[in-house]
This record gives C-alpha cells, structure tokens and sequence, in this order.
C-alpha cells in the first residue's frame, strides 16, 4: 500500500473524523494533536506521535479505535506502530508558553476571561459539559450512568446517585446531565441545587408559611439535582419533606439526580427510607485519577487555556498532586498567575519552585500522621494497631494502614513490616493484596478509605 504524503495526510483527517465521534473533545484535542501518518507498509501503517505520553495513551487506551477507524477506509490495515518524533523544541529556559494579554487603551496588560452567564432559572453553569469532561477508569461509570440518563430520563437509572471525594468533579457531572437534557429539550423544567439551599428554602417557606408553594414548586420539574446529599445528615424534618417530593417526582416518573461524598449506607443520621430510596436506582462513585488519568487532565486543561507546558512539569504535577482534581488545575492556574504577574516565561526550575510551595506533596505525611489518622477514624488506640492480636476491628484498620503506605507512598513491604513491629514482609503483601480485593468488592472499605485519604491531606493542608 504505497501512498504519497498528501495521499497520507488525507487519509489520517478522514480517520481522525471518525476516531472524534468516538471520542470526548477534550481527551481528542490532547491525544490525537500532533499525530500524523509517516508511513504505509503493506499492512501496518506507522503513526507518529510527539512524546511517550502520547504513544503510551494512544497504543494503550485508543488502539482499537484507531485501527477500527483505519480498517473502514483501507481493510488490508492489520497494525498500527507508533514512533515518537519530536516536536520542536521548547527552549531549554522556557517551559510554559501561553497566548499574549489582551491589551487596553492604557497599554497595560489585562488577563483574559470568558463571561460565563448562569441559567438562573435551572442554575446550570454552561460550562459544565460531557464535552469536556474528562474521562478515565476512575470515572467511567459514573460518566457512561450519567449519559444513559441523558437518552432515558426517568426511566433509566432512576435515581441516580453518584458520590466521591471533594474535587474529584461530581458537580461537573451533574449539571452536564442538566445542560444536556436541556439542549436536547429547551423546554424541559430541570433544576440544580445543593442540599443545604433546599433545606433552607423549606425552612424559610415553613416560617413564612408558604409551605405549600414551596411543594408545588419541585414538584414540577421534570429533572432535579441535588448535589451534597449528605448534608440533609440530622435534618429530620427536611428528610421528610424530600422523602415525599421524592415519590410524587418518581412516581411521576420524573428523574432525579444525587452527589453525595460518601455513599448513601455511609451518611450518618439518615432515615431508613430516605436511604432506601437512594439505594433504589443506580449508584455509581468516582475514585481518585490514576496517573495516566491525571496526565489526561493536565494535557486537556493546558489545550482549553492555550498553554505549552514541558512534559517534565506536568509530569512533576501528575506525581505530586494525587487525589484532588481541583487542585491539579488549581497547580496550573498558579503557573500561568506567576507567570502574567513576572511578565515573562517560568523555565522548569521556578515551576517547580513555586509548585513546592503549594503542592501538598505526600512526601510531608509521616507513618505516624498515617497511623494516627487511621486509629482516629476507627475510634482505636495508635498502640492498638501494633498490637498482636486477630480481633477484626484491629486487623482491618492495621490491614488499610499497611496498604495506605504501600499504595499512596511507595513504601517497601519489608520497611513496613519493620515498623509494624518487625513482621515479616509476606504478612505486609498479604494485607495489601486483601484491602486491594476488597476495594473492588466491599463498598464500606471503599468509603473508609476515601474519607481517611482526606483527613490526612487535609490536615497537611
């Protein structure tokens, strides 16, 4: 299959046409930028592409797209390689580039910003969208829950209660569902709202004796978000009030729409049926970005904000920033300040420097921080943990303790069997191997994990 460049060229805009309808916009714009077909053997194309992340992501995560979509144009195609060829340079003392400053009549330099304009009436941000959020193992099923209930509402998944971390972008989720729904039907009541205003709006209508109102007005909407469930934890009255909006919506087969930061077993002070009903429809958690999924991010925020970054820094941002997707971004808008302020280029140094100073790397948590915490959450001693005994409400928090050191700091099996008092270090791998199983089967172990992660990085915060 010998072909020229144009011939080439052409060929991979028809496969890329195709490979963006199975791909979200922004994952394409970081993925797929930059490729190009170099050459056409008898039966394998080769594909360039500009550095090792990309050719890690795109054999790993896009290959059967890529060849499914090569096949339909030319069905001799068995194989895709990829080769890594550098793209210019980005010069040895500059390792950010962004877009120049708008200037104003007085010829200072102003930052950009895009006006954002809120749905009052749904309370939807137009920014949030399926378009670009990014998706990974971490988040998949949350995002394919969340599409399906997008094509069905109401019937599909209904309710829908989706919970995870702070920052791991659950509210970008929900109001996506919103966004969409309404650009698929402008004419659909859809509303967005946290726990906390809807508590406050019954409080208020009951003191002001517009209850009835208050009633009327969320029974008419064909699709409701409530984000932050749990915080309607101890409000009795308010769980009530929502316990019957809650049928008169499902009954009408209206969707519904949940975030919680735990799941719904995990919500303490919350009634019996309140929690069955959540229970009642599809529960799907995000967990912390992996690696490749934190590189995914940073490669889709810098395209949005038309930045170069050196793939040493965001490599350095993917390894320290480990949990939070708020703060990966809030890593890069500190880059682009310092550099508008500086009025100039950050090389890798100054990046590093000024990232330092606000990464909460978990090089600063120590074993005994780790432990403390640990104990605190289960309500035990710290000399408990250590202790030789086999009572199930020991070995389980010793069990997470030793997979939390293992899995988030890299410690080695027999360093951590040393400072668990001198065990051997096939007891250490037989506790990760444990709570890694029962992360994927055993949702409270889940739960707990999540929220002891937090309470560490929060307090080295």
């Amino acid at each position: 299959m010998l072909i020229d460049s144009l011939e080439k060229k052409q060929l991979w805009e028809k496969a890329l046409a195709e490979i963006e309808l199975s791909v979200s916009r922004p994952n394409f714009l970081t993925w797929f930028q930059n490729t190009n077909i170099s050459d056409c053997g008898r039966d394998i194309i080769t594909l360039n592409v500009p550095n090792a992340f990309a050719k890690d992501w795109l054999s790993g995560k896009y290959h059967k797209i890529i060849i499914k979509a090569l096949r339909a144009l030319f069905p001799a195609i068995r194989n895709v390689e990829y080769v890594i060829v550098s793209q210019p340079p980005v010069s040895a003392t500059t390792s950010i580039k962004y877009k120049p400053a708008m200037k104003i009549s007085s010829g200072e330099p102003q930052l950009e910003f895009e006006e954002i304009y809120i749905d009052k009436k749904a309370n939807l941000n137009p920014r949030y969208t399926f378009d670009n959020f990014i998706v990974g193992s971490f988040n998949e099923l949350a995002n394919a829950a969340a599409l399906a209930v997008t094509k069905n509402p109401g019937s599909s998944y209904n309710p829908l209660f989706i919970y995870g971390g702070t920052g791991l972008g659950k509210t970008h989720l929900l109001q996506s569902i919103g966004n969409r729904i309404l650009q698929e039907n402008p004419k659909a009541k859809v509303q967005y709202l946290t726990s906390e205003k809807f508590a406050n709006e019954y409080i208020s209508s009951v003191q002001s004796g517009t209850a009835p109102f208050f009633k009327e007005k969320y029974r008419e909407h064909d699709l409701l978000i409530i984000d932050d469930i749990q915080f309607f934890s101890g409000k009795n009255k308010t769980q009530e009030e929502f316990f019957h909006l809650f049928n008169a919506l499902y009954e009408a087969n209206k969707q519904i729409v949940f975030s919680s930061d735990r799941s719904p077993k995990a919500i303490p002070e919350l009634e019996d049926r309140l929690r069955s009903r959540f229970e009642g429809g599809m529960i799907a958690d995000i967990s912390p970005p992996e690696y490749e999924a934190r590189m995914a991010i940073l490669k889709a925020k810098t395209s949005q904000k038309d930045i170069i970054l050196a793939d040493e820094i965001i490599d350095y941002i993917a390894k320290n920033i480990q949990s939070n997707i708020r703060e990966l971004e809030g890593a890069l808008q500190s880059i682009i300040a310092q550099s508008k302020l500086l009025n100039k280029n950050l090389n890798p140094q100054e990046i590093k420097e000024l990232l330092q100073k606000n990464i909460k790397t978990r090089k600063k948590i120590t074993i005994i921080h780790l432990i403390k915490t640990v104990a605190n959450y289960y309500n035990i001693s710290e000399k408990d943990i250590f202790e030789q005994t086999r009572k199930k409400q020991i070995v389980v928090p010793r069990q997470i303790a030793m997979y939390l050191l293992r899995e988030d700091f890299n410690t080695s099996y027999p360093y951590i069997g040393e400072k668990f008092g001198g065990k051997d270090h096939t007891t250490v791998i037989h506790a990760y191997e444990k709570i890694s199983n029962d992360i994927k089967s055993n949702e409270k172990i889940r739960d707990d994990i999540r929220q002891i992660r937090e309470m560490i990085y929060e307090k080295e915060a």
